[in-house]
């Protein structure tokens, strides 16, 4: 066997214009790439933050229906209480509400509980879903004075991750919930 191939005195490596070639190629793909990535997290996020309350609101009304009473989500910055003030980006409990008075008392059990979403989400509910959202033993919504309970729940990403882009929840008053995107976020 011969080997063919010789090596050259003095071409070991890579030449200047060869290595400032390959990091403007490396630079115009990261300051694509990177905003894009950024993007994507956050509607990530967002998409699993509308996803989860989605499934605890069908968790709330077929717990409502099993169990043969009412069944309640109030916004909670601890997991254990209600909160009165502030919006459901601080978080949020199931549980059973068994004196009907849409928030948690002793011997009322939590039935699940989500923490505070990312810093800069906002996650807010109109006039009659923005403190509660109750089901009762049909598994229809009902506010604590007995009246029907629908409304609309908008989650807005931080900004500028996905400017524009946000979910809203849709409640009707049969307890059936939809998600919709939304290009109203600010």
């Amino acid at each position: 066997m011969h080997n063919t191939h010789k090596k050259l005195p003095g071409c070991r490596g890579v030449t200047l214009i060869e290595l400032l070639v390959a990091m403007s190629v490396l630079t115009i793909l990261l300051a694509v790439g990177v905003p894009s990535f950024s993007q994507f997290t956050a509607n990530t996020r967002l998409n699993s933050y509308a996803n989860t309350m989605f499934s605890h609101l069908a968790l709330a009304r077929s717990e409502a229906i099993k169990r043969n009473t009412r069944v309640v989500i109030c916004k909670s910055p601890d997991g254990s209480t209600c909160a009165g003030s502030g919006n459901w980006n601080q978080g949020w409990i199931v549980f059973a509400d068994l004196d009907n008075s849409g928030s948690i008392n002793g011997g009322e059990q939590i039935i699940t509980a989500m923490p505070a979403l990312s810093t800069g989400f906002s996650f807010s509910g109109n006039t009659h879903v923005s403190s509660y959202i109750s089901y009762d033993a049909l598994g229809m919504t009902k506010l604590t004075s007995g009246g029907f309970q629908s409304g609309t729940m908008t989650l807005c990403p931080a900004a500028p991750a996905v400017a524009g882009n946000g979910r809203e929840i849709i409640l009707s008053s049969s307890g059936r919930s939809r998600i919709a995107k939304i290009t109203t976020c600010s």
